[in-house]
């Protein structure tokens, strides 16, 4: 028997990462991931494709009204900041026998 191999690939993003969204309506913005959904391959960044939710008052909200949040953002619209700034594609390379990711801008192992 043939084991099941897993259908999704590895993302290269992972929560309190810096990225910036590099294209949509929220495009040039930079944000910290807060969650990242790996099924719907999205990803929740900070400050980043703002929605208006109207909300009915309850024991939280007693005034209810229009709230600003965050809605997810598909993990293709994203780039990864590197330590010096620059928005860099991810790479994986096995160092010291464990994976880390590295910028492949400028080829620096990423914390």
């Amino acid at each position: 028997m043939e084991r099941k191999k897993n259908k999704q690939p590895k993302l290269k993003l992972r929560k309190g990462d810096i990225v910036k969204v590099v294209s949509g309506d929220s495009k040039g913005q930079q944000g910290r991931i807060l969650e990242v959904l790996l099924e719907k391959r999205r990803a929740l960044v900070e400050g980043v494709n703002m929605v208006s939710k109207h909300t009915k008052p309850n024991a939280k909200n007693t005034q209810g009204g229009i709230v600003k949040k965050e809605a997810t953002i598909h993990i293709s619209n994203l780039m990864l900041i590197d330590g010096k700034g620059n928005a860099t594609r991810v790479g994986r390379k096995e160092e010291g026998g464990k994976i880390v990711r590295y910028s492949k801008k400028s080829g620096e192992v990423i914390k």
